[in-house]
């Protein structure tokens, strides 16, 4: 049975079919989780040499929409996000540094995990890091070489892709050529290039590695995962994501190795993120054209346009960067915070319009329904400001009711449990990164009691000092919107 939604508003109840859309089927398919009601998730984490750029956030957002969506709908989400935390890149780094492995990347894993934060990311249930995990993976490897799957050579172990006939079928790569024995070393290698690659490094001179029962070394990239995905979450996981890039060679690996060594099929639902495009072209370190988030908190870009921008395009649709789409990102989220702002503070007629309470409904249902089609958050979206604008008109035209109010907030609650940008809590966030906010921002208790002050100067008709307060705030980012009742709103610039 495949897993549905269920949407109830008023005395409407509709059903929903998840479907995502499975990279190797290549079709969009029902989403039927092993056990009912759980999803095992294995999320591909960065691998932390370096600050991760916002290319790869564009995938971490993706996950962690799909992850909200489903704990939405009642699902118990159990998502394992692995940290390479060793790799031909860290080794190299660290030993240019003079510093440990661990001392080189503990700082850009604190790193990432603020950036997170910052993003309103929520923590996986489980964060592993390659180098906390050895022992599993070494007894990976001995399983593989109990069923002939490996071989030897200068002390490294290799997997023997001749022996896994069905090596190919997630990236449909045509390995009939293959040069019998080639194999690589490099953690990462050409598209295209299928080799029989490292499960087990043998060290270099001044290189660090670990002594265990199959000899001195340090793992292969594609190992790391598929140990630790079998180690938290079953021979056979729900859902695996991460970039299209990493579709080959290391998730192909992953599959060779695991369903080698267990016999079982290893995951269900192949799910992958597009590229983000800087000028059309892929943004990647490699490339030079890839940019950090402090980089653009510094620049004064707030982290909730940034989430938006990168949750506002499907996942598997390529999204190009640029100034234009963060600024219309920005635009609409303020757009969404002044209409909340508006709902809760303005004073409406009393009553209530079945008109909107209707409207409201068929938002949520159009919403969801959106999320539920391979979590197109386009439509989702579309959705949520077609409602929006719709309200804005009746409360122009003096047509909405207080009574309206609720079922509209409640539509925005729904939203925002998944889009998670409607709380204006953007300087607070940079300041936790030690950014100072690029307009000095107060805080909204500071704005409050300003905007408290200049409304109780405006009671007494001291028009000076209203005025005074009002270039106060205005200097200091904040713009005031007076309504016709007589009340105030608030937005920042």
């Amino acid at each position: 049975m495949s897993a549905q939604t269920t949407v109830s508003s008023g005395d409407r109840t509709t059903k929903t079919e998840i479907r995502f859309h499975n990279t190797m089927s290549g079709e969009t398919e029902a989403f039927v989780p092993l056990t009912p009601g759980e999803v095992r998730s294995y999320t591909c984490g960065p691998t932390v040499y370096d600050f991760a750029h916002i290319g790869n956030f564009r995938t971490f957002v993706f996950q962690d929409v799909m992850r909200r969506y489903l704990k939405s709908k009642g699902f118990r989400v159990i998502q394992v996000m692995n940290l390479t935390d060793v790799d031909d890149r860290i080794i190299q780094k660290s030993a240019a540094a003079g510093v440990s492995i661990r001392e080189y990347t503990d700082k850009y894993i604190q790193a990432f995990l603020d950036d997170r934060r910052a993003l309103n990311l929520e923590p996986p249930e489980y964060i592993a890091r390659a180098t906390e995990h050895i022992d599993d993976m070494v007894k990976l490897i001995q399983r593989l070489t109990a069923k002939g799957f490996t071989y030897t050579s200068e002390g490294s172990t290799y997997y023997r892709i001749a022996k896994f006939p069905a090596y190919g079928k997630l990236s449909k790569i045509d390995v009939a050529g293959m040069q019998t024995g080639a194999r690589v070393d490099m953690d990462r290698y050409d598209k295209d290039n299928a080799r029989d690659f490292a499960l087990w490094k043998a060290p270099k001179p001044g290189e660090h590695f670990w002594e265990t029962p199959i000899g001195p070394g340090r793992p292969g990239w594609h190992i790391e995962c598929a140990a630790m995905a079998l180690m938290y979450l079953g021979d056979t996981l729900d859902i695996h994501s991460g970039g299209v890039d990493l579709t080959f060679p290391h998730h192909e690996n992953e599959i060779a190795e695991s369903e080698a060594a267990t016999g079982k099929q290893f995951v269900r639902y192949w799910l992958h993120a597009e590229h983000l495009l800087v000028d059309h072209e892929k943004m990647s370190k490699s490339m030079g054209n890839f940019a950090t988030l402090r980089e653009l908190f510094s620049h004064g870009h707030k982290p909730s346009s940034i989430r938006f921008l990168l949750a506002s395009v499907p996942y598997r649709r390529q999204l190009n960067f640029s100034p234009e789409g963060l600024q219309g990102a920005a635009s609409s989220v303020e757009r969404l915070r002044n209409f909340v702002l508006r709902l809760r503070t303005e004073k409406f007629p009393e009553g209530i319009s079945p008109t909107m309470a209707e409207r409201a409904a068929t938002a949520k249902d159009e919403f969801d329904r959106g999320l539920a089609d391979d979590l197109n958050t386009a439509q989702a979206l579309a959705a949520i400001f077609d409602l929006v604008r719709e309200a804005n008109t009746a409360m122009d035209r003096g047509e909405f009711r207080q009574g309206d109010a609720a079922a509209v907030l409640e539509a925005l609650e729904t939203f925002d449990a998944i889009f998670a940008v409607l709380r204006d809590d953007d300087a607070e966030k940079l300041r936790s990164l030690g950014i100072e906010p690029a307009s000095a921002s107060l805080s909204d208790a500071e704005v409050e009691t300003l905007v408290a002050d200049r409304q109780a100067a405006r009671k007494r008709r001291d028009f000076a000092e209203s005025d005074r307060l009002r270039d106060k705030l205005a200097e200091r980012g904040v713009i005031l919107e007076d309504s016709r009742d007589g009340g105030v709103r608030w937005k920042r610039k």
